[in-house]
């Protein structure tokens, strides 16, 4: 009976004992002298510093909010009158933190004006040849953000493009 529970446990040990062996050698978070994170709060650890948003092409101001749609948009690629392909997409809406509770609340007048905007991108051949490109993804990141501030007087900052995948039919 043993040797049949042996190979069983000894994985789930070696998990458990390596998850908590790795938590002990990270140590604790630093905080600073308010009890907040300082990682969390935008301050480099080692120096104390906050970031500044210059200071990096990639870095989200501290205020920022996000919404991601919990759910993802399908857009058909229709080409002389048969659907052939999908694009699946996970989209999420940049704003900062004040705006994004009442972002959500209009999550069905966003999903419509960026669901139209994807249709347009797939029509006029968005979504054909090397998609994925720095070029034409900016452009539909560009599309979809115009959309969505069509229909909202909310701050929209970006929107990102989470996930893309084109699905064969």
């Amino acid at each position: 009976m043993i040797r049949k529970l042996i190979p069983l446990a000894l994985p789930v040990l070696a998990l458990v004992g390596g998850a908590f062996g790795g938590d002990m050698l990270r140590g604790p978070a630093p905080v600073d002298e308010t009890g907040v994170d300082a990682a969390a709060a935008g301050e480099d650890p080692a120096t104390g510093d906050h970031a500044a948003a210059g200071d990096d092409d990639h870095a989200v101001p501290a205020e920022a909010g996000w919404f991601t749609f919990p759910t993802q948009f399908f857009v058909p690629l229709v080409r002389q009158g048969d659907m052939r392909d999908i694009m699946i997409l996970t989209l999420t809406l940049q704003t900062d933190a004040a705006s994004a509770p009442a972002l959500a609340k209009k999550e069905h007048a966003l999903r419509d004006a960026l669901l139209r905007a994807l249709m347009i991108h797939a029509n006029t051949g968005g979504f054909d040849g090397n998609y994925t490109a720095d070029r034409n993804l900016a452009l539909l990141r560009e599309s979809l953000r115009a959309a969505g501030q069509a229909v909202t007087d909310l701050p929209l900052t970006a929107v990102l493009i989470e996930d893309i995948a084109l699905q064969p039919g």
